[in-house]
C-alpha cells in the first residue's frame, strides 16, 4: 500500500475517533443564557486531549522519514494509555449502572479501543515503510 494511502487513513481514524470522543466529552458546550456563546470545559478538554494530539501531531510526524519515528512512538503510547483509561472507566460505568453481562460490549468502549488499536497498526504498517526505504 502507498505510504499517502496509509497517512490518509492514518488520519481518518484519527479524526474518528476523535470526534467519536468529543461527542462523549464535549469541551465547547453552548452557554444557557446566550445560546450562541460556548462555554469551554477544562476538564473534558483534558480528557479529549489525547485524542486531539492522534490527529495533529501523529500525523504530522508521519509525514516524514526523520519523524517517523517518534510518530510510531507515540502513536503507542497514545494508545495504551487510551486503552487504560477508557477500559477502567467502561469497566466503572458498568459496575455502577449494573449492566446485564450480555450487554457489556455494546455499552463498553471496546469499540472505541478498536478503533485506537486500528490507528495503531495503520500506524505500524506505516513506520515499517519508511523504515524499508532506503536510506538516500
Amino acid at each position: 500500500m502507498k505510504k499517502s494511502t496509509l497517512i490518509i487513513i492514518l488520519f481518518l481514524l484519527a479524526i474518528s475517533g476523535f470526534l467519536l470522543h468529543y461527542r462523549v466529552h464535549a469541551f465547547l458546550l453552548p452557554d444557557n443564557v446566550a445560546p450562541v456563546a460556548f462555554i469551554f470545559n477544562k476538564t473534558n478538554f483534558l480528557a479529549s486531549l489525547f485524542s486531539l494530539i492522534d490527529v495533529v501531531i501523529v500525523t504530522a510526524l508521519f509525514l516524514s522519514r526523520k519523524t517517523a519515528v517518534y510518530g510510531y512512538l507515540l502513536n503507542g503510547l497514545i494508545v495504551i494509555f487510551g486503552t487504560i483509561f477508557m477500559a477502567h472507566f467502561s469497566i466503572v460505568d458498568i459496575m455502577a449502572k449494573s449492566i446485564p453481562m450480555a450487554s457489556w460490549i455494546t455499552k463498553s468502549t471496546l469499540p472505541d479501543i478498536g478503533i485506537a488499536w486500528a490507528d495503531f497498526l495503520v500506524g505500524k504498517n506505516l513506520y515499517d515503510l519508511y523504515i524499508r526505504q532506503k536510506v538516500a
